[in-house]
Parts: C-alpha cells; sequence; structure tokens
C-alpha cells in the first residue's frame, strides 16, 4: 500500500463528493434534522427520554448513512468500469479501500462533529464525559459504517441490491444494540447475539459518556469499534471484485 496513492484516491473521492450536493446535504444535514425530529418529539415527555435516546442515536445515525452512501457509491465505480480502469494502475484494493475509508472518514467528522454540537449545544444533550470524546466515537462509528458498506459492496451486482444489505447488516444491529431494550435484559441468545456485533460497543461507548466522567470503558468500546472497523477493510480488500459481472 502506497500512502501517496491512498491520498490520491481520497482526493478524488471528496472531489467527487464536492460535487454532488444532493449527497453532501444528506451527509451532513440529514443527521441533524433527525436529531433534531427526535428532540422535538419528546419535547413535552416527562423524565430526560431525549438525554437517554439521544446517545444512541449519534452513535446510529452515522453508522445508518456511511454504510449506505458507501455501499451504493463502491459498487458504482466497479459496475462503471471505473474501479477496473484505477486497480489496472499501479494500486493495490488496499490503496482504494483505505482512500474512500479516509475520504468518507473525514466526511464523518464534520457531520458528527455538527450533529454533536447541535445536539449538546441547541438541544441541550446532558453528557456527563467530555464532549469531544463525544464527537470522537460518532466519527469511529461512521468509519465503521464506511468499511462495512465497502466490505457487502462486494457481494452486490446492482445498487438496489447494495440497499437490500441494510435489512441484514444494519437493522439487526439497531435492534439488538440495547437502544430500545437494555442488552441484559435480552433472551440469552440475543445477548450473546449482541455481544458480537459493533454498533452495540458504539451505542455502549456513547451510553456511558451520559453516566460517567469516567473514560476508561469508552476507550474499551471505541477500541472494539475500530477493531470491527480495520477486519472490515481487511476482509473487503480481500473480496473486492474489479467489475460486475
Amino acid at each position: 500500500m502506497s500512502p501517496r496513492i491512498t491520498l490520491a484516491v481520497a482526493g478524488r473521492v471528496l472531489t467527487q463528493l464536492r460535487r454532488d450536493h444532493r449527497t453532501l446535504v444528506m451527509l451532513m444535514v440529514l443527521p441533524c434534522l433527525l436529531i433534531t425530529l427526535l428532540w422535538w418529539m419528546f419535547l413535552d415527555s416527562p423524565g430526560a427520554t431525549f438525554d437517554r435516546l439521544g446517545p444512541g442515536l449519534l452513535a446510529m445515525f452515522p453508522f445508518i448513512i456511511m454504510f449506505l452512501v458507501t455501499s451504493v457509491t463502491t459498487l458504482r465505480e466497479r459496475s462503471s468500469g471505473t474501479l477496473e480502469r484505477l486497480l489496472a494502475m499501479p494500486m493495490g484494493k488496499l490503496d482504494f479501500l483505505v482512500g474512500y475509508a479516509l475520504a468518507f472518514g473525514l466526511i464523518a467528522a464534520v457531520q458528527s462533529a455538527l450533529a454533536v454540537a447541535l445536539s449538546v449545544g441547541v438541544l441541550g444533550l446532558e453528557i456527563v464525559g467530555p464532549v469531544w470524546l463525544l464527537t470522537l466515537v460518532a466519527v469511529v462509528d461512521a468509519v465503521l459504517g464506511t468499511a462495512l458498506g465497502l466490505f457487502v459492496s462486494a457481494f452486490a451486482r446492482t445498487e438496489f441490491q447494495a440497499v437490500q444489505f441494510m435489512p441484514a447488516v444494519v437493522i439487526p444491529q439497531i435492534l439488538l444494540c440495547g437502544l430500545f431494550v437494555p442488552r441484559t435484559a435480552l433472551p440469552d441468545v440475543l445477548e450473546w447475539i449482541s455481544n458480537l456485533l459493533p454498533l452495540s460497543y458504539a451505542v455502549d461507548a456513547m451510553q456511558h459518556l451520559t453516566r460517567s466522567a469516567s473514560t476508561a470503558e469508552v476507550w474499551a468500546d471505541v477500541g472494539v469499534v475500530a477493531g470491527f472497523a480495520v477486519a472490515g477493510l481487511a476482509i473487503g480488500a480481500a473480496t473486492l471484485r474489479r467489475r460486475t459481472t
């Protein structure tokens, strides 16, 4: 893997995104709109419902959006023949995947910073731990979504098929991550499955920041999520095809 080639791939992706205004709006504005909608829904509810659900959604929204955008974008590169032309150059699969991860990771950093600033600064989300660490967790979650999106795109032949992976890969993680029901209250089998899903640790990290100023558990969860992201990129490099057949 060459750092120069990897950065060139990342620059190319960022240039494409800068020209795609609709995708940029979805990446930057949609998470803020969804979080605002949630805050508005529970504005008159008794108790701190938004404070309970908000951190988990800050982990979930970047993950979902980056998974969707990355899987569809990568498949479009392959089906159009662009990926085949790129890999015909002196560039490895890891250069391509890590370049994409860097580009979308930068987008994720801006996306997460906007969502956290809105949630904490405007909507009044109560956070005990450091706000910068909340932002970092959101960025790592988005990179995880990018890595999984790159991975599943290797198994789809059309953009519609790429979208179909959402119910299989994303929705079970949403249901079992502990946002709706504490993971310890799940049936034993489902709790065991949730312990194997990366989004569970992302939500745990966010929720730790609302309950304690200690960051040891947060860093442990971030390490697990980052490990899943690295594994996703490695497996994605092994399964990435040059073209759609």
